[in-house]
């Protein structure tokens, strides 16, 4: 599942990060990191850590074009 994220357009990956950060979500859990992970499962349940990891993971996509942070 993590190529087949990997592979998604910009554009997409933006869109995905604007929602929920849900693009950031699925490329942590998908990553095979067990901090990944955990931070993966702590965004979901704590609302996102109270948009502190969007923003991050918006601003990473924006300008890398991927979720680097934690992933």
């Amino acid at each position: 599942m993590a190529k087949g994220l990997k592979g998604l357009d910009w554009i997409v990956k933006i869109i995905l990060v604007i929602i929920y950060d849900i693009y950031g979500i699925l490329r942590r859990l998908t990553s095979g990191n067990v901090v990944g992970i955990i931070v993966g499962i702590v965004q979901i349940v704590t609302f996102n850590l109270f948009g502190i990891l969007w923003l991050v993971d918006l601003i990473t996509v924006l300008l890398k074009k991927d979720v680097t942070f934690l992933a």
